[in-house]
């Protein structure tokens, strides 16, 4: 064989280990590699993790603050009722002609075909409709 041909042949055999060298180096760094992409990873989850647990925490957090809002806002709407109801009810003692006035103007003013009125005896208690009969059974 000439000079020539010696070369290309070794060329060919350098180009050939060289690739050889170069696939078996990127396989070897591709396996050193995986432990540090684990970890990587692994850091980002566990970011993910805390984050989603600070988030957790800061629903609850802001769930528990508007509860306890609420419930003072129901127990001062408590407190206003009461007091509407003790003005109401101070304002209504000693006012016996008053409360009549209201009771006859209710009965003159209701629908009488809705409405139905429990007028009270000389005892005060009211005399009950037992025997009532609805609109259809009195149509038939």
């Amino acid at each position: 064989m000439n000079k020539k041909g010696q070369g290309e042949t070794s060329t060919a055999i350098l180009l050939t280990i060289a690739a050889i060298f170069i696939v078996v180096g990127f396989v070897i760094g591709i396996q050193m590699m995986k432990p540090w992409w684990a970890t990587l990873n692994g850091r980002a989850e566990l970011a993910q993790a805390e984050q989603n647990r600070q988030i957790a925490v800061l629903e609850a957090q802001a769930k528990m603050e508007s509860s306890v809002k609420l419930a003072q806002a129901e127990i001062e709407r408590a407190k206003g009722v009461a007091e509407a109801n003790r003005i109401i009810g101070d304002s209504l003692k000693g006012n016996e002609d008053y409360l009549r006035y209201l009771y006859i103007n209710g009965i003159t003013e209701g629908e009488h075909n809705r409405e139905i009125i429990y007028l009270p005896t000389e005892a005060g208690i009211p005399i009950l409709e037992a025997g009532r009969l609805d609109a259809k059974t009195v149509k038939s």
